[in-house]
């Protein structure tokens, strides 16, 4: 009977070093004792992976490591360096400088440096911004300031800059501007990132997810401006104020938006051709431009978190003819006590509740007198629903749950196909 190494060895190179190619190069490397066959397979794995946890934090033997592993690594070309480095260590900017040149040495297509989080961000040696042959890039808590001269990332179609750090306003949109191929862009702020206002015009990109969180950001002048006209799908999260205007943007599909903007109206009425929108607005006046259709929506995921949230689902309501899907939930600590004033209506019935709602699910319910005002409106009048989900927030009581039950069970229901769940 054949072993199961046997059968292994059994397979043709390529195949073998596809597979080892998604492991850590620290459990590859080992792979060399199993065979003279193996002995030196694993120097030709295209893709190296290293991360300083698999060596138990201990930065000088991790160090070693790579250097020695790099040294005997014999593929023609680097399809992927991965480095990752969770703890503080001082000799790490001058180390992972020499790996990158190494990487462009061996003309890497894919290049990933991750350095401890809130530590001081390391440079990152020149010889990166003129390697021609990366399409993915990306980085977290590393310095750009040596990026203001000359970048050229003609081939880059993935950036990712997480909390990465500057030389001014300008630096960003130079480094954006030199990826003429650029399809896909994550781009995190942080605190001391040099950066006032993130200007970004990418003729070809696909998707774009901006995030802001933390709360040393101040004031309304910083922000986001945006023209991307291919853009399929947008991720914008900002809790800590300023603003996001976007130009030129018809194609896009998806959309999530979670920000504390005082007016969101530039943002959303640019959002007219979405088909899935996820929502978390504190406005529901300044949502969007009077008059906007979002003729294309079908799936709607609104949070329940701001004050008279319910107005802007009732505008979202009457503004959203093909809503098919709608999720209800409240994704954080409310912002803000709920006022008393009462829930408005709609003074017509929306088409969507006549001809098109589906699916309603309502996430974390507790109850209250406006959530079941609502909740009751739906079930009464979407005459076409199919499936109405109701999960209690998880702290609910046995006695809260069932009066919840009770309630809505005997509601008037538009639809008599409708199933009512409790989750």
């Amino acid at each position: 009977m054949v072993s199961y190494r046997d059968r292994l060895s059994q397979l043709p190179d390529d195949f073998l070093l596809q597979i080892l190619s998604w492991l850590p190069t620290k459990d590859v490397m080992v792979t060399s004792l199993l065979s003279k066959r193996w002995r030196f397979l694993w120097t030709l794995v295209p893709r190296l992976n290293y991360d300083l946890r698999l060596h138990d934090n201990t930065y000088p033997r991790f160090s070693q490591f790579v250097d020695r592993s790099l040294l005997l690594h014999k593929a023609p070309t680097l399809e992927s360096l991965n480095i990752s480095i969770g703890s503080v260590c001082y000799t790490a900017e001058k180390d992972v400088g020499v790996w990158v040149r190494i990487g462009v040495d061996r003309f890497v297509r894919e290049l990933n440096i991750s350095y401890c989080s809130g530590e001081e961000p390391i440079r990152l040696p020149k010889c990166l911004f003129t390697c021609t042959t990366l399409a993915v890039l990306k980085l977290e808590n590393v310095s750009l300031v040596d990026a203001s001269c000359y970048v050229c990332f003609q081939s880059v179609k993935t950036l990712h800059l997480l909390d990465v750090k500057y030389l001014d306003d300008q630096s960003l949109p130079r480094i954006i501007s030199s990826c003429s191929s650029l399809e896909d862009l994550v781009v995190q702020r942080c605190p001391g990132d040099n950066v006032k206002v993130v200007s970004i015009t990418a003729p070809c990109l696909k998707t774009l997810s901006l995030h802001k969180s933390s709360q040393a950001f101040e004031g309304d002048d910083d922000g986001f401006l945006i023209d991307a006209p291919k853009l399929k799908r947008v991720d914008i999260e900002d809790y800590w104020g300023g603003f996001c205007y976007i130009e030129n943007m018809p194609e896009v599909v998806e959309a999530n938006v979670d920000v504390i903007y005082k007016n969101t109206e530039k943002l959303l009425g640019s959002l007219t051709s979405v088909k899935r929108l996820a929502l978390c607005l504190i406005t529901s006046d300044a949502a969007y431009p009077a008059g906007t259709v979002f003729s294309q929506l079908v799936h709607l995921e609104l949070c329940t978190c701001a004050p008279r949230w319910w107005d802007l689902l009732t505008r979202l309501f009457e503004d959203s003819p093909k809503l098919r899907v709608l999720k209800l939930r409240q994704k954080h600590i409310r912002r803000a006590p709920s006022p008393r004033a009462c829930w408005k209506q709609p003074v017509s019935l929306p088409k969507c509740l006549l001809f098109h709602l589906e699916t309603f699910k309502w996430e974390l319910y507790e109850g209250s007198q406006k959530q079941k005002e609502v909740a009751t409106f739906i079930l009464k009048h979407a005459i076409r629903l199919k499936t109405a989900i109701i999960s209690p927030k998880p702290t609910s009581t046995l006695l809260e749950k069932h009066e919840m039950l009770k309630e809505l069970s005997s509601s008037p229901r538009g639809s008599s196909t409708c199933e009512l769940l409790f989750d």
